[in-house]
């Protein structure tokens, strides 16, 4: 993992960095299904921009790690370069290696991108898409910016269909506001499941689709990411679960065969 402060030399450091990329030979695969039968929801439209609202400014970071996980099933093996808005990382925390590699995010995978401002960031992003190297790119952003305008969405999808890289823009303490974005979601953090043995569960969201570019049908899904499979799945159902007591409520006593309660 590289990391890539917006100083003044910014853009010209990571076109470097993505012309190394480009000379190791990226090759363009379909990255997502086409059947419907993945990821427990209609498969995303490729090479186009997907807008991603945390559902409450505590949703921050599940905001940024449903992004993540999109973007890793769109670049399909290929690298992600990810641009965090420093005020994203002063309010949600800084990437850490650790949740990265819960997430099946491998180094080599991610090229980080550190952007102080609003502007250096679609900056970033346009640059990024235009690598045909690059397999997704995942702008974070937090607040309100009159950066990020209709204008700026179009240069955006642009970049994304021109150079064939699907990027997901995943913003918090934002209202959602009309771009030229393929589809707009509203994302929440959810309780997960433990696993067996009592292990923590696997990361839950709430992903709601708020609007499909052309129309469409919308909804909500709870979702699990699956780091093995490098997917998200619908929660497993609970098996031999049972019911508890009400709270503050005695147990009803033992019948006899006649039905009459014992006593205790």
């Amino acid at each position: 993992m590289r990391n890539i402060c917006s100083q003044s030399d910014a853009l010209a450091a990571l076109k470097t960095r993505l012309e190394t990329l480009d000379r190791s030979g990226g090759r363009r695969v379909e990255t997502v299904p086409r059947d419907g039968s993945d990821d427990g929801f209609a498969p995303l439209a490729t090479s186009v921009l997907h807008d991603l609202y945390a559902a409450a400014p505590a949703d921050a970071v599940a905001v940024n790690a449903f992004g993540l996980g999109l973007a890793l099933r769109a670049a399909a093996g290929r690298p992600i370069v990810w641009a965090l808005h420093e005020m994203m990382g002063q309010e949600a925390g800084r990437p850490h290696g650790p949740g990265l590699h819960e997430m099946g995010l491998a180094p080599r995978d991610l090229l980080l991108v550190r952007a102080r401002d609003a502007q250096t960031l679609l900056a970033v992003g346009e640059e990024a898409l235009r690598s045909p190297a690059v397999g997704a790119v995942l702008l974070s952003a937090w607040g309100e910016a009159k950066a990020f305008s209709l204008t700026a969405s179009r240069r955006l999808a642009l970049a994304a269909e021109t150079g064939g890289a699907t990027l997901f823009l995943a913003r918090a303490g934002a209202a959602p506001c009309p771009s030229a974005a393929e589809t707009r979601w509203s994302i929440g953090s959810c309780a997960s499941e433990p696993l067996e043995g009592g292990a923590p569960g696997r990361p839950s969201f709430s992903a709601t689709l708020l609007r499909r570019r052309g129309g469409g049908g919308t909804g909500t899904w709870i979702m699990e990411w699956d780091r093995e499979q490098r997917r998200f799945r619908a929660p497993a159902p609970l098996s031999g679960g049972l019911v508890p007591l009400a709270a503050q409520r005695p147990a009803a006593a033992p019948r006899t065969e006649t039905g009459a309660r014992r006593a205790a």
